[in-house]
């Protein structure tokens, strides 16, 4: 009957209020932290993000330039019958070298990073199944890594030996080669080189390796194209390998 009578403040002790008082500051400091990184992790997405539209404003510069060559072509009406001339065969052959050196000089336009580091575009790659598209810088560096695919080593597109193609996947993000994790043997993998031309290659192997292990850029290829994807894989401690070859 004491211990109900027993005033509240009797059990308050000052131990027990520094107690209290630690716990809530802990609470607060936690949920600040919380919030810290969430914003942390979602600047660094905007971030990499930012970085990656760069990629495609290359390719709408690219594209921009080979779809105006044909615009009057395809608003033809379906009925009209364009009849060349003989005289005018040379010229049609002139338009179709120009056509083609336009193309080239897209691939040779000089582009900027945001610390003004000067680069190139080598080749455009294109994995349909997985709806990865992107330009293939001429170069590979930590900086222009954060734009695009870059090229790591080997022979010119499309032609004999090894072309060997980096880039990051930032934890499986839908960007860059975030989802070639997916890809399967037999998947079909597209290359447009400075020419214009596109070449189809099929995917005959998928694996991984250490960092140090740089065998798959070998460029003995018994006279056949091929190309090499690379990017990391478990979180940056080895290496996912995809070979193709040209169909």
């Amino acid at each position: 009957m004491n211990q109900i009578l027993v005033n509240k403040k009797v059990y308050v002790t000052p131990k027990l209020i520094r107690k209290k008082r630690f716990y809530k500051i802990q609470f607060i400091v936690s949920v600040l932290m919380v919030c810290i990184l969430t914003l942390c992790y979602a600047y660094s997405d905007y971030d990499k993000r930012k970085d990656e539209s760069m990629s495609q404003d290359i390719l709408n510069n690219i594209y921009s330039s080979n779809n105006q060559s044909s615009t009057d072509e395809e608003n033809l009406p379906d009925d009209t019958l364009v009849i060349a001339l003989n005289e005018d065969i040379e010229q049609v052959e002139n338009e179709s070298v120009d056509n083609a050196k336009q193309v080239v000089d897209k691939f040779d336009t000089i582009y900027k990073t945001p610390k003004g580091t000067e680069y190139k575009v080598d080749s455009i790659l294109n994995i349909p199944s997985l709806g990865i598209n992107y330009p293939v810088i001429s170069e590979c560096t930590t900086e222009l890594l954060k734009i695009s695919l870059n090229k790591f080593w080997g022979c010119e597109p499309n032609e004999v030996g090894n072309y060997c193609i980096v880039g990051h996947n930032y934890d499986g993000k839908d960007i860059f080669f975030g989802k070639l994790h997916k890809i399967q043997n037999g998947d079909i993998v597209e290359l447009e080189d400075k020419t214009g031309r596109k070449l189809q290659y099929k995917v005959y192997n998928k694996f991984i390796v250490v960092p140090t292990d740089v065998d798959c850029t070998s460029q003995i290829t018994n006279g056949q194209t091929e190309m090499t994807l690379i990017t990391c894989s478990d979180g940056g401690k080895t290496r996912l390998v995809v070979k193709c070859r040209e169909i």
